[in-house]
């Protein structure tokens, strides 16, 4: 029988563990930790450029009476309360449809529902703005059906950019989704269906009943997910409504807001900052809520 190690020989391997890793602590210190310090030492600063003062919570006061944030939080919460349900249950939908064993083309209609997700966001973006223009090809779909008399601003109205902005994120992201989702299903054991059909339950209450219970923790990491992403948005309002280098306040987000005020106007990265926790605090808050939501309930 070998002996244990003595107390050098364990003092060695932690020394060789430490080492081992140290070069991805330090990187992660450089790169990760040290820039969330940073950010949160600037949000008690505020000036134009480099010409900073300590300002406290300063910064947060001028939050609550500054129009431009509050519009792009207002944005931002639209986007998040409308296109996350409505792209979460489309995902759901989708992949209990393509995960009926008797569905022919499986894997083409499968590889076609993820494909928007790995699609170049120009080029999409560019698309979606040729699209859903003045003239583009949705007026004159619609005027040639006879459902509209005239055409509609897709891009200027403050009502129909945000459709335009929902509709593209829902069209990316929710193949995506759906590959959880379809991937939890598979794990699921098929003779709990069996049972159910043999004692003649719907296929809705077989959904509702068995699927949607096991994919509990599934649903759960995608809500947070899409969660943090909507929160975090900025390439579609970005790439889509922007006309030039002139913002639409009517899809104006915080990320976008962010960007405006470290690049587009005179710097002011204290402020920016402070948006940016904004973010980080409403993540943390709509996580928890979600967490608490889907505890296990005795």
């Amino acid at each position: 029988m070998a002996s244990k190690p003595t107390t050098s020989y364990r003092r060695f391997y932690d020394v060789n563990g430490w080492l081992f890793v140290s070069i991805a602590l330090g990187l992660i210190g450089v790169f990760m930790a040290y820039p969330i310090v940073r950010s949160l030492w600037m949000s008690l600063h505020a000036g134009q450029g480099t010409v900073v003062e300590f300002v406290g919570v300063g910064n947060i006061v001028r939050l609550a009476s500054d129009p431009v944030f509050l519009k792009a939080l207002q944005n931002t919460s639209i986007f998040l309360v409308i296109q996350v349900p409505i792209m979460l249950l489309l995902a759901l939908v989708m992949a209990s449809c393509l995960n009926m064993p008797n569905l022919r083309f499986r894997g083409l209609l499968r590889t076609a529902v993820f494909l928007p997700c790995v699609t170049s966001l120009v080029a999409y973006s560019v698309v979606f703005k040729s699209m859903f223009s003045y003239d583009g090809l949705v007026n004159h779909a619609l005027a040639w059906l006879g459902l509209i008399g005239e055409p509609i601003p897709w891009l200027n109205d403050p009502f129909w950019s945000k459709v335009v902005i929902i509709i593209a994120i829902t069209w990316r992201w929710t193949g995506y989704n759906m590959i959880f989702y379809l991937a939890a299903m598979q794990n699921i054991d098929k003779s709990i269906y069996e049972a159910a059909r043999i004692d003649g339950i719907s296929a809705y209450r077989r959904f509702v009943s068995i699927t949607i219970p096991n994919l509990k923790p599934v649903i759960l990491f995608t809500t947070v997910t899409s969660t943090i992403g909507t929160l975090q948005l900025f390439d579609e309002p970005m790439n889509i409504t922007t006309v030039g280098t002139v913002f639409s306040d009517n899809t104006l987000t915080l990320s976008m807001y962010i960007y405006n005020l470290s690049f587009k106007f005179v710097p002011n990265f204290g402020y920016a900052a402070t948006v940016s926790y904004v973010i980080v605090l409403l993540v943390a808050a709509l996580a928890a809520i979600q967490f608490y939501a889907a505890r296990e309930r005795n």
